[in-house]
Parts: structure tokens; sequence; C-alpha cells
């Protein structure tokens, strides 16, 4: 028997921001970035919407890129001041992992972080509040996951925070908040999208329903990402990705992620590489790697008209080419010495990923450091 988990209320289609006017309670804490959703008028929207449910709100804003641990304790600590019954993640994957974080250290405050990041080990919450995800951006599908990444910045270390309490209890999927995204944005995070279908449709956990949204999700990107990346305004492709990110978060949660995103929370934690774009570097040599063991990709490959991984691979690799996304590590700057110095530290990070354990082929630490160096250079690997 298996178990479904999902978001128990999920709200999609341009304009289905103004579902926050139906919420009831007291207290909102809204969690937002350093400006965009400012500037573009959505986070004075969401206010204004809230106001009309009678909700008195205060705003948490400047969430870096990759949230910190340090973030997140500041933020603990004014939810415990401001005492809200409902937190709003509002803005890309980065304001609502770390507002997620922030609503366990405030329903917990004597939990330590390290505590927080043992798979699975978040105690129950919703004892002060409940959880609602709006998100601005096409990538992550963390409105609909039990999944949050931070960064320790001491450490150089991404870690995802694994725990089904984390998932929202609303989700607000509205196209029309991701059309003043830039193109690089779009692009990142779309394929971080489709990295999420492909992973959780090969991973070793096997579950009908995720498989039918992941490659649901995957077509739709195939579909629509060259297309908004070049007409960022269209909005029927503006909601088709919003729509696919969580396709791929819901079927992420139910059978996880493999090592593409093992790899790149190293690349992003170490270097810094936008999560989105690592993705799309490691991903078709992961693909060529896990092809070893698994003919799932030639099924994904079938639904794109094509008829081996290989092929879909370097589908893959045309897609990233189109909408201008980089193709190795060492094209984003970070030098042979400093890479060959951290080689070994990160193939062992990567290692103990908890997505590794979910991958269809278990790596060991040496191949996983073949696959970086092949991700670096640029070149297709053969292991």
């Amino acid at each position: 028997m298996s178990k479904l988990y999902v978001t128990a209320e999920t709200y999609h289609g341009i304009g289905s921001l103004e579902e926050l006017k139906k919420i009831k309670g007291k207290k909102a804490i809204v969690v937002c970035g350093k400006g965009s959703v400012q500037r573009n008028g959505v986070l004075d929207r969401a206010l204004s919407y809230l106001k009309e449910a009678g909700i008195e709100s205060t705003v948490f804003a400047g969430v870096e890129d990759d949230p910190s641990v340090d973030t997140v304790m500041k933020g603990a600590e004014e939810f415990k001041a401001f005492q809200p019954d409902w937190v709003i993640g509002l803005g890309g994957c980065s304001c609502i992992d770390a507002a997620k974080m922030m609503w366990v250290f405030y329903e917990y405050p004597e939990l330590t972080f390290a505590e927080a990041a043992v798979p699975f080990s978040i105690p129950a919450l919703r004892d002060k509040a409940r959880f609602v995800a709006i998100p601005t951006t096409s990538g992550t599908g963390t409105e609909m996951t039990g999944l949050a990444v931070i960064t320790d910045r001491e450490k150089g270390v991404k870690y995802p925070v694994v725990s089904y309490e984390l998932t929202p209890d609303i989700a607000i999927i509205d196209g029309d908040l991701c059309k003043t995204m830039p193109k690089s944005v779009t692009a990142h995070t779309g394929l971080d999208a489709l990295t999420h279908c492909i992973e959780a449709y090969v991973s070793n956990i096997d579950d009908n329903y995720a498989d039918a949204l992941a490659k649901g999700g995957m077509e739709l990107i195939f579909d629509n990402l060259e297309n908004v990346v070049m007409n960022p305004t269209d909005l029927v492709a503006r909601q088709n990705m919003h729509d696919a990110s969580a396709m791929g978060g819901f079927a992420f949660t139910n059978s996880w992620l493999g090592i593409a995103h093992s790899l790149a929370h190293q690349l992003g934690g170490m270097y810094h590489i936008p999560h989105g774009c690592a993705n799309a570097i490691v991903l078709p040599n992961v693909i060529r790697f896990n092809s070893k063991v698994t003919n799932r990709y030639n099924k994904l490959a079938e639904a794109c008209g094509l008829n081996t991984a290989e092929e879909f691979a370097q589908k893959i690799e045309s897609l990233r080419f189109n909408i201008g996304v980089i193709d190795s590590v060492s094209a984003y700057g970070v030098d042979k010495a400093t890479w060959e110095k951290n080689l070994d530290y990160i193939a062992t990070n990567a290692l103990a990923d908890p997505c590794t354990g979910f991958n269809p082929r278990q790596p060991s630490k040496e191949e996983l450091a073949q696959l970086f160096q092949a991700c670096y250079d640029g070149a297709k690997i053969a292991i």
C-alpha cells in the first residue's frame, strides 16, 4: 500500500491569487525576497486580499537566493514576536523554502538546524500556524512538496530538508505572477522543473500517480518553455509552465529525485551556480549514467517521438542551447585549480545527499566524481 502526499488545497489559473480573500484567520506573515514582488505589485495585491479577509499582516522581506540558516533563524524570531496563524511564502523557491523552515523553528524554537536536517525528523506542525505557498517562478514545485533547501554558508553546503510536514496547506499557482521573470530566470527555473519531472519518473519508487504527472509535466515543458523564454507575456504559456512546475513537484514529493539533484546541490552550495542551471548542466550525463540500468528514459523518449535514452539526452541539450543556458561548470567561470581542490569534497557530499538513495543506479563516490568532472569539462560520460 502507498500513500499520496498532496497539498490540501490547490488553486491554479490566471487570477487565482484572489483566493487569499477566502482564508480564515487572524494574523499572517508574508515571507518574500529582496524586491521583485514589491516592484511588480504582487506583494501589494496579496496584502490587499488579506485585508479583505480581515487578516492582520506583516512582511518579512529580504530572503536571498539560496537562503541561509542565518536568514531562517532571523525570520523565526520575527514570527515569535508577531505570532501569526498563517505563514505565506510569496516569491521564488528561496522565499517559500525559507518560509517553511522559519515556520518549523517558530513552532519548535528549541529544535536545532542539524536536528531538522535529518530526513523525516521534523515533528508535527500546525499547532501555531498553517502554510500558504504562492510561487512567482515556475521551477521548483516547492508549493507541492515536503522539501526545503537551505544553505550553510560556512560549510558551502546546501541541505535538502525533507519532511512531509513541510507540504503546504494551500498552494496558489497563478501564471500571471510570473510574467515579469527575466529570460534567464525563466530558462533556469523551467529546466529545474523539467529535471524534477524526469527524475521523479525514473526514481526507484514506482508510483502510477507520480508517473502520470511527471510525464505530463515534461510534455508541457517541452511544448512551452522555449516559447515563454522568447515571449514572456504569453499568459497561456506562463500558466502551462506554472502548472508543469507544480505537477513536477507533486510527482517528486511522492517518488523523490535522483543524482542530478545530488550533484546540483553541491554546485549551488559551493559555486553559487543557479539551481536550474546546475541541473541543466548535469542532467544529460546523469541520463547517460542511469540508462545503463533502466529503460525508463526510453519511455520518456517515446513520448517525445524519439527512440533512445541518448536521443532524449540530446533533446535536453538542444533545448538548453536554444534558451541560452550554459553547458558546463567551467563555462560558469569556476577555475580549474579551485575545481580540483574541491572535487573530492563535493563528491563526498553528493553521495550523502538524500536524493542519491532514490536514484535508479546507486553510484560510488568515484563515479560521482567522474560525473562531476565530465560536467565541468562539458564532455559526455561513458561510465
